[in-house]
Formats: structure tokens, C-alpha cells, sequence
């Protein structure tokens, strides 16, 4: 699947470059996450029959511990925007032009 990530942010007050977060910093956190950790992989509940056969031929796949849907994923996105002291509010992940999930905190 592809997918689209969208993730906003909040502030009470902007910085002092009237931001609430710079782009560049929000993409190098989370972008750079994203692509290195959930990019060109599998995604696969722990318990997929499947998961020794990948690993054994050395697929990238990434386990969870949830089923990989829409809405987990968007959660795992969140999560690892607050883990990064990202003022992410939602996060919401496109997988068709016409489907998608949101998750909020």
C-alpha cells in the first residue's frame, strides 16, 4: 500500500519566527522516522502466519503488536511525533484518495 500521512500541529502562541513548528523540523523528526522505519516495509501484526517466511528471505518487514490498519499506523505516527517533542494534535493517514483514518491523542 501507499499511503499519506498528515500530521497537524498546535500551539497556544507562535515562536518567535511565527511558527508553531518550522517544516524543516517537523520533517526531519517525523519524515525522516517514516521513511526509515515504516517506508518499503511490511507491516505486519506479530502473529501473521506469514512473518517466518518473510524473515526467512530477508524481507523488510516491521512487527507490531496491533493489526496494521489505517488507524494504528496513524497512531504509531503520533506517538513517535510526541516521543520527538512534536506538538501533534492528530494525525491523519491517507490510504486512497477516498480513505483514511485520523487519530487524536
Amino acid at each position: 500500500h501507499n499511503g499519506k500521512a498528515v500530521v497537524t500541529v498546535e500551539a497556544a502562541a507562535l515562536d518567535r519566527l511565527g511558527m508553531v513548528v518550522d517544516f524543516t523540523v517537523l520533517k526531519k523528526a517525523l519524515g525522516g522516522w517514516i521513511d526509515d522505519t515504516l517506508d518499503h516495509k511490511m507491516l505486519l501484526h506479530r502473529d501473521d502466519p506469514v512473518l517466518p517466511e518473510l524473515r526467512r528471505q530477508g524481507e523488510p518487514v516491521v512487527v507490531l503488536d496491533v493489526n496494521p490498519t489505517a488507524e494504528n499506523i496513524a497512531r504509531l505516527i503520533y506517538r513517535e511525533a510526541k516521543r520527538n517533542g512534536l506538538p501533534v494534535v492528530e494525525v491523519t493517514l491517507w490510504e486512497t484518495e477516498n480513505s483514511f483514518a485520523t487519530y487524536r491523542g
